[in-house]
């Protein structure tokens, strides 16, 4: 078996162990504690680094196809660990929550990526992304009748207690290109974000088709208005109603920073689209003959589909949701101004090929036993839709370390400069 070129993205149980161990190396500088319980009552794990007046959280494993966060965390958390003077001079307390979703984590664990070439088939076999009402970041919108996870729970809780200057949280997209979302203008932050993705030569996403209601500053930063958040909402669910926007009533800075595993270039390009009505038509009908594939697949089998067993029936209800909200998904694409960019086209291009390929991916796990047929009609789609994704926007894999270097250099330049400026 050859060796992994660099170390596996950990599973919730090396996280743990990773940060005990720096624990036991600092135990001056670093502490960790649960505060509190996950679905299925695994623990959620809080590491804390110094003892500055001023505090500050980082949340990884919000969803649960991202490990990369908490490589990130442990990367800086080592980092303090050996360097706490670093802490000192922002005056602050840094808290890890090493990861917010453990339980979709076990679910999605499985892929290893080897470096210099991992396969991004391979990572879809193992993939798992939870449907919206079970991602720990959402909260209940106005009305709908479900009670907080006790993830998302845990997490305001924590939020309450610490009121923190700033809270992180780290994202990792397959396919795209990087970028930041801020619920307020920082000065300084866009800058030096843009100048550490330019050092690791990752590219970034001109327009992001995340925060539709958020300003746009482009490249590869959106801000939210002042004026904005209440009853927002995006193709998926409310935005308003989510950790990221519950703390401003602490004044807190939520910034959140996604770098993709698979960087696309053309996400960058700042040439004037030609015919942007006629992109826009174009990139919905791919996602809507997509689904309309998968649908016609589970319209084949479905005995099968209900028969899914418990254990991996979230894989089959997070497809579905994929597969009903893509024309509402398309609808909004439509509805919205349309961008000059060439740049933004390909992000939404992207968008329109990765959202049944999630799907595709997890309905094959979850009728590999009760439709194997079915599941192999899956996989050989994933693998066709794999290669046109690659084919369409020449990917470059992104070194688990630049994925890294970017949350935590953004991480300290944009604590540095929200402490500046009175937090």
């Amino acid at each position: 078996m050859r060796t992994p070129l660099h170390p596996v993205l950990p599973t919730v149980d090396e996280l743990e162990r990773r940060a005990r161990a720096l624990v036991t190396a600092a135990p001056g500088v670093l502490r960790l504690r649960p505060v509190g319980e996950s679905r299925a009552g695994r623990p959620l794990w809080l590491l804390s680094a110094g003892r500055g007046d001023r505090q500050i959280l980082t949340v990884a494993g919000a969803h649960a196809n991202e490990p990369v966060g908490g490589a990130s965390v442990l990367r800086l958390a080592r980092l303090f660990a050996h360097r706490p003077e670093a802490l000192e001079r922002l005056g602050c307390t840094w808290h890890f929550l090493l990861c917010l979703d453990p339980d979709g984590a076990r679910l999605a664990h499985g892929w290893m990526p080897e470096e210099p070439e991992p396969s991004l088939e391979e990572c879809h076999r193992h993939f798992y992304r939870p449907a919206f009402a079970r991602q720990p970041e959402s909260l209940p919108a106005p009305g709908e009748e479900r009670a907080p996870l006790p993830e998302s729970a845990a997490l305001v809780r924590l939020l309450d207690e610490l009121r923190p200057v700033a809270q992180f949280t780290l994202h990792g997209i397959e396919v795209g290109g990087a970028f930041v979302m801020l619920t307020r203008e920082v000065p300084g932050v866009a800058r030096a974000f843009r100048e550490t993705a330019a050092r690791l030569r990752i590219p970034l996403d001109r327009h992001p088709s995340d925060g539709p209601d958020w300003r746009l500053d482009p490249p590869g930063v959106l801000v939210l208005p002042g004026d904005h958040g209440t009853g927002e909402r995006d193709p998926s669910g409310f935005v308003a109603e989510s950790t990221w926007l519950y703390p401003r009533r602490y004044g807190t800075l939520t910034a959140l920073v996604e770098t993709p595993a698979w960087c696309a270039p053309a996400v960058s390009d700042a040439r004037p689209a030609v015919a942007p009505e006629r992109e826009i038509a174009r990139v919905g009908e791919v996602l809507l003959g997509q689904t309309r594939e998968l649908s016609a697949v589970l319209d084949g089998c479905e005995g099968a589909v209900a028969a899914v067993p418990e254990e991996l029936a979230p894989l089959r209800d997070a497809a579905r949701e994929l597969i009903d909200v893509a024309p509402s998904i398309v609808d909004s694409w439509a509805s919205e101004e349309q961008s000059a960019y060439r740049g933004h086209f390909a992000t939404l291009g992207i968008s329109a090929r990765r959202i049944p390929l999630r799907a595709a991916a997890m309905l094959r796990r979850a009728l590999a036993r009760t439709d194997p047929e079915a599941a192999d009609t899956l996989a050989n789609l994933v693998r066709e839709w794999c290669r046109e994704l690659e084919k369409a926007y020449d990917l470059r894999w992104v070194p688990v370390s630049a994925q890294t270097g970017l949350h935590v250099r953004t991480m300290i330049d944009t604590a540095r400069l929200a402490c500046a400026t009175g937090g």
